[in-house]
């Protein structure tokens, strides 16, 4: 990908002497779903495909963005005051971040940019996350910079997303892009940025993701309307105990506080959703990678009969690749109603499985799935 980005780049803004190519994967949280808002760990890990961008510094204050997948250029100067302009387009992630590069101090030169992914756009795979990480640290080390720490990049990132474009994401997507590393997953505690890594070793097994090819229009809606559900639960077990946040919580004193059935539902979801982050952590350092795949599946059942977050075309895509012999176990990724899901596959049968569950998933749904199939990859880099 890197020699397309850098004819891309010679074919819009000509030869350069100084042409320096950087790289940030994009992420997929193996489990812990819809807990990282109730005080839970989550498990995300980088992934092979992602962004790479090919820079060279300019003389001057002007700084030009192109992308190899959408056409057009986006100029801008560093003397004027950055804003969110729709016109800017995918832009305003780039833009954003060095809006506030400047306001922290930090003092830059215009640039020539060629972004070019493998990451599909809208499937969940944090290519937001991606482009904004990927910005900030070129543009830091292109300008003689130090190189920023990952931490700090991480949560710089996230106000950029959070302040500049307006979306109120949470952490994970930005610190696991950042801080990815080759054949480890992250165990991440959001509330407090505590990490550790924890090896994963797939062996004749690899990591499939199957996009559903289904926009994502409850997202949002819903998250809103579980994150409220989970507050109430909060409060009904707070009139008894003391739990600083609903996954300090048991399912004993989930299923004798709280009455209500659905209420009861996604807090029991959310506390055991939470154990089997920590189990799926243990039995991958132990190697069952069998334990692992049912971990996966009995994610997947909880978020569909407890979270109520999946939809038909996850719960099909899903069951079509457990029903599969190669399949160790899948689950809907993300926040859901679309969007992707991910598989652990026999790799010798990955071309078979492929082809059964696209049939599958298309005679029931309609929709052609994408498959992509991905090693746990290494985080943010410069590559030459």
């Amino acid at each position: 990908m890197s020699n397309e980005t850098r004819q891309a780049f010679t074919k819009a803004y000509g030869e350069k002497e100084s042409i320096q190519t950087y790289f940030c994967p994009g992420r997929i949280n193996l489990i812990g779903e819809h807990i990282d808002y109730n005080g839970g760990v989550v498990f995300p890990a980088a992934l092979t495909l992602g962004i790479t961008a090919c820079i060279s510094k300019r003389e001057d204050d002007v700084v030009r963005f192109s992308s190899t997948t959408i056409p057009g250029m986006v100029e801008i100067r560093l003397r004027d005051t950055l804003s969110n302009k729709s016109s800017q387009n995918w832009a305003n992630y780039p833009i954003g971040v060095l809006a506030f590069l400047q306001k922290e101090g930090y003092a830059l030169s215009g640039a020539d940019v060629m972004f070019s992914s493998t990451l599909p756009d809208g499937a969940g795979l944090s290519s937001s996350a991606a482009i904004e990480v990927l910005t900030a640290f070129m543009f830091l080390v292109e300008n003689g910079h130090p190189e920023p720490n990952r931490v700090w990049l991480s949560t710089f990132a996230q106000k950029v997303e959070n302040e500049f474009i307006g979306v109120n994401c949470g952490i994970m997507d930005q610190f696991s892009v950042a801080n990815g590393k080759k054949g480890q997953g992250i165990l991440l505690n959001c509330n407090n940025l505590d990490f550790r890594y924890v090896p994963i070793e797939l062996g004749n097994y690899r990591l499939v993701i199957l996009n559903t090819h289904k926009r994502r229009e409850l997202a949002d809606s819903k998250y809103n309307e579980r994150r409220a559900e989970c507050d109430e639960a909060l409060a009904i077990l707070n009139q008894s105990g003391t739990y600083p946040d609903l996954c300090s919580a048991t399912t004993e004193s989930v299923q004798s506080l709280i009455s209500d059935p659905v209420i009861r539902a996604r807090a029991i979801h959310v506390v055991t959703e939470n154990q089997r982050v920590l189990e799926a952590c243990r039995v991958l350092e132990e190697g069952n990678l069998v334990r692992f795949g049912q971990l996966l599946n009995e994610s997947h059942f909880s978020l569909r009969d407890l979270y109520a977050v999946t939809g038909k075309e996850l719960d099909v895509i899903t069951e079509a690749a457990r029903s599969h012999a190669s399949c160790l176990g899948a689950r809907m990724t993300g926040a859901g109603f679309g969007g992707c899901a991910i598989a652990i596959v026999e790799k010798n049968a990955i071309q078979e499985f492929i082809r059964i569950v696209t049939e599958m998933y298309e005679s029931a749904c309609g929709l052609v799935p994408s498959v992509y199939v991905s090693e746990i990859g290494e985080g943010l880099r410069k590559m030459s």
